[in-house]
């Protein structure tokens, strides 16, 4: 009776730093950044915790490696057919849905301000405020200005989406929020009040996108 032919095994992806690093990004998004453990990213690449601390040395390390692996994807766009108008919204826009799908990252990038993902987008900024002939003396004002307000409204709106329960229905909530803003003190939330219907149909990468076109207008305008 002839032997039955073996199956061969399974080969399984190497485990690489890439690898790690992938996986991590993937826990951050389901689970958070309470969530990212080394055990639990052992058991999601089918490994062993020693074996992931060959490739990285520890927690900060990871959420480190992750924040550039996402940002690295924001700051890959080729800006060589754009006006530096176009190149700084579609850098700012790709920081904002970043942000929003990846939460975890705006709190990672306020806790290192100088390390290299906020160098990386502040520096694409900067050569764009370079290519819109802004005086040299007014250029890391200029910058700081759309770095500030783009890092700080889409950490905002990620930080508002966290605090949201997942089966939360955004139209509700904000038809809520704008029904309490018309129940206020009409004389001490005059603007609140009057502002409150546009609150229930305003889209955030709009209104975000509207905040650069500001920004960028008063840049060249003191030219």
């Amino acid at each position: 009776m002839a032997a039955k032919a073996r199956r061969p095994e399974r080969r399984q992806e190497p485990l690489s730093r890439e690898r790690i690093v992938g996986a991590a990004v993937e826990l951050l998004d389901s689970v958070g950044e309470g969530g990212l453990t080394f055990r639990a990213l052992a058991e999601r690449l089918a490994t062993g915790p020693g074996a992931i601390y060959w490739h990285v040395t520890g927690k900060s390390e990871l959420l480190g490696a992750a924040t550039d692996a996402v940002v690295a994807t924001v700051i890959a766009g080729d800006d060589t057919d754009t006006t530096p108008q176009e190149a700084i919204r579609a850098l700012a826009l790709g920081v904002f849905d970043a942000l929003d799908a990846h939460p975890w990252v705006g709190a990672q990038l306020a806790r290192t301000p100088g390390q290299s993902p906020m160098l990386q987008v502040f520096e694409r900024i900067g050569r764009q405020v370079q290519a819109l002939r802004v005086p040299e003396a007014a250029q890391f004002t200029a910058a700081s200005a759309l770095m500030s307000y783009i890092l700080g409204v889409a950490g905002q709106n990620s930080a508002n989406a966290r605090t949201l329960q997942p089966d939360t229905d955004r139209t509700e909530f904000l038809d809520a929020v704008a029904t309490a803003w018309t129940e206020l003190d009409p004389d001490q939330y005059a603007f609140t009040r009057n502002v409150a219907g546009q609150l229930r149909t305003h889209d955030d990468r709009t209104e975000f996108l509207a905040g650069i076109d500001l920004i960028l207008t008063g840049i060249t305008a003191r030219q």
